[in-house]
């Protein structure tokens, strides 16, 4: 198995489902000749052509709306917004079409189409650059949301999303981008939508988390058993929507404590209906509350302050101490 970060694992994904597959089309605002803002198109408009590998205007809601037509007739199209927060001016294509065409159709057409979109801090990007809006679209019946954290994960969840019937929002950390490697396989690779990952097994209190936040979570994991010998049950989402909630009932049911960690603003993000149901599905296996450590209710501040913003293995360390002492 080859070692990738994940641009390149991304890129393999891309690379993989327009050979199988002649209705795959990329598109979106410098995919093809200049290859992506962060490169995760690199080499496929020489190895596609232009007919496969679409430059677009720069237009996002022309980019969404010209999908949903291509959809229709029974294309594949993968859309790239060039950062998360440009992708508000396609919202209108979102919400009152992609996520509704199977529904206003009664199921006789499908929107088999992926939007991905770079998200999150850490690079100290202006504004617009660094938001982290992933219940926006959890919120939307009829979306699929999917967030990788790892290459390898990225890869197969990626080629799994092009290749569902449904349409699904792709949201990519790019803090996470270049920032490790891991083995890929060299085959074909998919993780289904929907399902979370057991990614450490523990016994006294369980960590819930998605995205970039998965390595300050591990490093904080790692920490404390170090110091204290605790063990800690890991959960990466990587589907936000649906929520894989058996998966969480049945590690916080055999724990009896949880901490949800995401960048995200705290008010009515994913750790609100993660905590939401947890309390619904094993209340009286808890032996605490649950703890959400999240980005704060405010802008995502100008890159002098973006750490500060950003969840970190010490706040996560200090939530779990202080869930443990409950």
């Amino acid at each position: 198995m080859a070692q990738m970060n994940m641009v390149k694992a991304l890129n393999l994904a891309m690379h993989e489902a327009l050979s199988e597959d002649d209705n795959v089309v990329i598109m979106g605002e410098d995919v093809g000749q200049d290859e992506g803002v962060f490169r995760v198109t690199e080499n496929l408009l020489m190895d596609f052509g232009k007919n496969r590998i679409i430059d677009t205007p720069l237009a996002e809601g022309a980019i969404v709306g010209t999908a949903v037509g291509m959809s229709l007739y029974g294309m594949k199209p993968v859309c790239e917004m060039q950062f998360s927060g440009f992708a508000y001016q396609a919202y209108h294509q979102i919400e009152g079409h992609v996520s509704r065409f199977h529904n206003r159709t009664r199921g006789r057409y499908r929107m088999s189409m992926v939007i991905r979109m770079p998200f999150g801090g850490g690079i100290r990007a202006i504004e617009h650059h660094s938001e982290s809006r992933e219940a926006l679209y959890a919120h939307n019946p009829g979306l699929k949301m999917v967030i990788c954290s790892s290459p390898r994960n990225a890869r197969a969840l990626l080629l799994e999303s092009i290749r569902h019937p449904d349409p699904v929002i792709f949201f990519e950390p790019k803090a996470s981008y270049r920032a490790f490697k891991e083995e890929v396989p060299d085959e074909p690779e998919t993780m289904p939508i929907g399902k979370a990952q057991v990614v450490r097994e523990g016994s006294d209190i369980t960590i819930i988390s998605y995205g970039a936040m998965m390595r300050p979570v591990l490093e904080a994991v790692d920490d404390l058993a170090d110091e204290q010998g605790t063990s800690i049950e890991v959960i990466d989402l990587l589907t936000v929507s649906p929520i894989d909630t058996e998966c969480l009932t049945n590690s916080v049911a055999k724990t009896g404590r949880a901490v949800v960690v995401h960048e995200g603003p705290r008010t009515c993000g994913v750790g609100a209906e993660v905590t939401a149901r947890l309390v619904e599905t094993c209340f009286f296996h808890l032996e605490a509350p649950v703890r959400r450590i999240t980005g704060y209710d405010v802008h995502f501040p100008y890159f002098a302050r973006e750490q500060a913003f950003l969840p970190n293995a010490d706040r996560i360390k200090t939530a779990v101490r202080e869930t443990l002492e409950v």
